[in-house]
Order: C-alpha cells, then sequence, then structure tokens
C-alpha cells in the first residue's frame, strides 16, 4: 500500500481543498440568504462525497504512516478541531438562531478549517502557533 501513497496524500490534500470551498460557497449563499440554494440535494450530496473520499483517504494514510489518532499528537489535536469544525458549520449553516449568530459560526469554523491546515502542514499540534510562539 506504501507505493501509493503520494496518489492518497494529493488525494487527500484535493479533498480538503474541496471540501473547504465547498463549505465556503455554502456559507456564503446561507449569509447572502439563498439557504435553499446552499442546503439543496447537489450541494449536500457533493460534500458528503468529497467528505467520504476525505476520510477514507485519510484512514489509509494513518496506516500508511503508521500515525494515528490519540497516539501521535498533531493528527489528535486534528480530529478533536474537525469534530468542533463540523459543529461549527452545521450551526453556520443551518443551525445558527439567526444571520448574525450564522456568520459567526462561519467565520469561527473557517478558522478551525485553517488551523487544521495549518496543523497539517506543520504536522505540529499548535500549526502555526508553534512558529509564532517560538
Amino acid at each position: 500500500m506504501t507505493e501509493y501513497y503520494l496518489a492518497i496524500r494529493w488525494l487527500h490534500i484535493a479533498a480538503v481543498i474541496l471540501s473547504g470551498s465547498l463549505f465556503f460557497l455554502r456559507g456564503l449563499l446561507v449569509l447572502a440568504g439563498h439557504s435553499r440554494l446552499a442546503m439543496g440535494a447537489l450541494p449536500r450530496y457533493l460534500s458528503i462525497g468529497i467528505d467520504s473520499v476525505l476520510l477514507a483517504a485519510a484512514i489509509a494514510l494513518t496506516f500508511i504512516l503508521q500515525q494515528y489518532p490519540f497516539v501521535t499528537g498533531w493528527l489528535s489535536a486534528k480530529v478533536v478541531l474537525l469534530i468542533a469544525y463540523i459543529v461549527l458549520g452545521s450551526f453556520a449553516l443551518k443551525r445558527g438562531r439567526n444571520p448574525s449568530a450564522k456568520a459567526w459560526f462561519f467565520v469561527a469554523a473557517l478558522a478551525v478549517y485553517l488551523f487544521i491546515v495549518s496543523i497539517a502542514l506543520t504536522r505540529h499540534p499548535l500549526g502555526i502557533l508553534n512558529s509564532i510562539m517560538n
């Protein structure tokens, strides 16, 4: 399976970019008052498909690299923040009580998404904050 490492890694990276981009687009649509379009069948199923590929690639990479969440610090941080991102995203797209609350959840979800990316790039639980603090 290690012979597929680079292909799986690039698939994972592409899925991260597509997933984040789709969330960003859907969030902008919700904030612009087009919730019906943002929450329609096509964007939802596209999101599910992309996120399924993302998860499958992540699981494959953990086995190839033999680095596992809750054993490897930076992966643990990514998993915990992923849960926060999902919750914040849910409130940003549909569960927020009003447009202002949805906007704050949207910004928070994007910040968490970017922090997860910084953890992946640095392979450190503090991500970009590690270089700022040192």
